[in-house]
């Protein structure tokens, strides 16, 4: 099953680029909204099951992100094993765990205004909870999940590592920094959700490449250690870290200009598109 946000409504998605409203199809059942969807995800998946309109057309640059108002949003640092590696670091006892606020999040096709600054990209598989999940033991985890999809960490590395303890939260959470979709996949739809293959190119160029089982902290992990701190609910919404490759670690640094295309893809999910420009210049007070 294959979730999409078109136009702020949540659509089943029947083929390529094809789908049908889900509040409509279903007489009114279920949405129209996100929260109602993942609040009742159980009778969506059956509803879906039942489901054989052919559908109609949608622009895949209309497409919002998958959850666009979760209660929650964790975000989870240094969780590659080839990306420690790259870094010089010590291979993490626990998740690092921070957020990025709800309002950095944008679409499956994006413009994206860079601040002042180095703006660094981390393609990531994103996580969105199905079910409400406390002290949730890993071998049970996937059956908290509604579905994958593809996101960007942006991260701006100047504010990120600002201060002592660092500002991870606010370097990551400029406007556009959190860009997810094209859409929700469920579980059922990989052969193994585990060793999914990811990247993400810059003007076409491959920067990164890597496959998901070489986390540190697997996905069915992280749900565990996080579900017995706080309470998941449905819509929450998970990036589960990246992999090598990211420019903050090159020689030289390389980071993202304006004029640049990011192109961010997981097998079985598809892509993401993000244009970069620069920031329009504020206006000063009278």
């Amino acid at each position: 099953m294959r979730i999409g946000n078109v136009r702020g409504r949540p659509w089943l998605v029947t083929g390529t680029e094809r789908g049908v409203d889900i509040h409509e199809s279903s007489g009114g059942r279920l949405g129209p909204g996100f929260a109602e969807l993942y609040d009742n995800w159980e009778q969506v998946v059956q509803w879906a099951a039942s489901v054989r309109d052919e559908g109609v057309p949608f622009d895949h640059a209309q497409l919002g992100p998958p959850s666009p108002h979760p209660r929650q949003v964790f975000a989870v640092g240094l969780n590659y094993f080839d990306h420690v590696e790259e870094a010089g670091l010590a291979v993490p006892q626990e998740p690092s765990v921070f957020t990025k606020y709800v309002s950095s999040f944008a679409g499956a096709e994006s413009t994206v205004e860079l601040p002042q600054g180095s703006v660094d990209w981390e393609v990531e598989v994103v996580v969105i909870i199905a079910r409400t999940a406390r002290r949730v033991a890993a071998r049970d985890a996937w059956t908290y999940v509604a579905g994958l999809t593809v996101g960007q960490d942006l991260s701006e590395r100047g504010l990120q590592l600002t201060g002592s303890p660092a500002q991870y939260s606010l370097g990551k959470s400029f406007a556009g920094f959190g860009p997810t979709g094209p859409y929700l996949v469920s579980c059922d739809e990989f052969s193994d959700p585990d060793d999914l293959e990811m990247g993400c190119l810059v003007n076409g160029e491959p920067v990164q490449k890597a496959r998901t089982s070489g986390m540190i902290f697997p996905i069915s992990v992280l749900i565990e250690k996080l579900s017995q701190v706080t309470t998941l609910y449905p819509g929450d919404v998970i990036f589960t870290g990246t992999c090598a490759g990211v420019g903050a670690v090159r020689t030289p640094p390389r980071f993202l200009s304006p004029g640049d295309e990011l192109v961010s893809s997981i097998e079985g999910i598809g892509s993401i598109r993000q244009r970069f420009v620069a920031a329009a210049a504020e206006g000063g007070s009278a």
